[in-house]
């Protein structure tokens, strides 16, 4: 009986303490699921956060597609927080025109087809460091209106291409940045016109084709230059090779104002050593007078200076011809620079330049003038006349009848002298004969 009650009494207390420890066992494996689900929720947010590339306001995306679709009026800027490989197309949400695309330094590549997209009636602006590369793909194929403040755009085949339907106008506005490749603006496929593309400033690195008759070049600096002289806008020029820190030219041709240089903006001719009459052609390269890189300008010499000159030179020359004087006189011949296909100023006193372009010029007063001067010639002396003034005074001649009188006495000494001398010898031979 003891030992029965004494198991009695016990059991209890160990019942007690069995709840006790499944309680504290539950209670450790809520706290541990708590923190693992915790744990969890904290990785996936930093995994989250590790993946985005794009942000815009402080919002965070995983791509830089989904990060233009939450554009708003109050944060219209598209922040790139990474490298990417990504296509995208401007297309925010409804209502929204404008967006600007911040490179912040990094790269943002071709996946499929060109890097931007600009449909028709979207306005995208490039700002920011960075790179926007296109590798066999266009950098921005634009229906609508781009606008580049700065940035590196590369690409293997055409950079930059454009589009004018009859519903839509493509506009380009370039204020900086840099733009390699081997063709930089060209049109889209099913394009008529290019639209409206102005370059403001930059560095251009490739060839811009011929024919895309509503681009505009206001500045910048540009590596190839063949096709760049019916998109300059009226008086401005081309000037090459500038000088990089090595002190060599760096092969661009830098958009400057346009201007006439002369070499030899005075010019002297001696007569003594052969005149011709001048052509406008010969003007120019005796003075080496040219423009500042332009092709489709002409200089056009003002004809009636250079007949004026040319009479001087007749006189010149007939004065050499004749051996008669000829004072020293001067010319001076304004030469301008005139738009290829302005027909009122082409005539045959024209030089330089491509054939006529579609546009003409309304800014025609580029000018310089050079000077020409022909040396005056002194009238040749008589020939055979001493050229020294100071003559010596020649030793007077006998008169007519004095030189009578000195023959004759000349005459009577020689008779006498031949007297003596038959003498003596008729003298000697007697001499010996008696010896």
């Amino acid at each position: 009986m003891r030992s029965h009650e004494k198991r009695v009494n016990v059991c209890p207390r160990t019942q007690g303490k069995y709840l006790v420890s499944v309680v504290l066992t539950a209670v450790f494996a809520i706290a541990s699921l708590s923190g693992t689900l915790l744990f969890s929720a904290d990785a996936v947010a930093d995994a989250a956060e590790s993946q985005a590339v794009a942000q815009v306001g402080n919002a965070t995306y995983a791509s830089v597609q989904e990060a233009i679709g939450h554009t708003s009026m109050k944060n219209a800027t598209v922040t790139l927080l990474t490298d990417v490989a990504e296509s995208v197309t401007i297309t925010p949400l409804k209502g929204m025109r404008n967006v600007t695309f911040d490179l912040n330094g990094h790269v943002l590549q071709a996946d499929g087809s060109a890097v931007i997209t600009v449909p028709a009636n979207m306005q995208l602006t490039i700002t920011g460091p960075g790179t926007v590369a296109g590798g066999t793909q266009p950098a921005v194929d634009c229906r609508g209106a781009l606008h580049v403040k700065s940035g590196t755009f590369t690409s293997d085949a055409t950079l930059m291409r454009f589009a004018e339907t009859d519903g839509t106008s493509a506009q380009g506005s370039f204020s900086d940045g840099t733009f390699i490749a081997p063709t930089l603006f060209n049109l889209l496929d099913d394009a008529k016109n290019l639209g409206y593309v102005t370059v403001r400033g930059g560095e251009y690195r490739g060839m811009i084709p011929a024919g895309l008759n509503t681009l505009a070049l206001l500045s910048g600096s540009f590596s190839d230059s063949s096709n760049l002289a019916p998109y300059l806008a009226d008086s401005l020029g081309l000037i090459p090779d500038g000088t990089s820190g090595d002190g060599t030219g760096d092969g661009m041709f830098h958009i400057g104002d346009l201007a006439i240089s002369s070499k030899q903006a005075s010019v002297e001719l001696d007569p003594v050593d052969g005149l011709q009459r001048l052509s406008a052609d010969d003007l120019l390269k005796l003075t080496e007078t040219q423009l500042n890189g332009i092709a489709d300008y002409l200089l056009v010499v003002d004809s009636d200076q250079l007949q004026a000159l040319n009479d001087q030179i007749d006189r010149a020359m007939q004065a050499v011809e004749k051996r008669k004087a000829f004072e020293a006189v001067s010319q001076n011949i304004t030469i301008t620079a005139v738009r290829n296909g302005a027909d009122d100023v082409i005539d045959t006193n024209s030089s330089g330049g491509a054939g006529p372009q579609l546009r003409t010029s309304d800014h025609d007063g580029i000018s310089t003038q050079v000077t020409v001067t022909i040396k005056a010639v002194a009238e040749p002396e008589e020939p055979g006349k001493p050229s020294n003034p100071e003559k010596p005074e020649k030793p007077e001649m006998p008169r007519s009848g004095s030189a009578v009188q000195a023959l004759a006495i000349i005459s009577l000494l020689l008779v006498i002298a031949s007297a003596i001398c038959a003498y003596a010898t008729v003298h000697l031979q007697s001499s010996r004969l008696h010896n």
